[in-house]
């Protein structure tokens, strides 16, 4: 089976994100928690990460 690369995957586990944005994995579960987060993806009760809209959160923010 052939690995797709974090890069070029489109929802990212919080594992994965954690490694592709330097964000800790805690401070994820934090920010997807509330229910207005633009970047989570629920499939049933697994968490999944728009990587896309994670990369335009990040670029507006200050401070996380």
């Amino acid at each position: 089976m052939k690995e797709v690369p974090i890069w070029e995957k489109s929802n990212l586990t919080l594992e994965e994100a954690a490694a592709y944005s330097g964000i800790g994995i805690n401070k994820l579960r934090t920010l997807t928690d509330n229910e207005h987060c633009q970047f989570v993806l629920w499939v049933g009760s697994k968490r999944l990460i728009k990587r896309r809209k994670l990369d335009e959160y990040t670029e507006k923010m200050f401070s996380l």
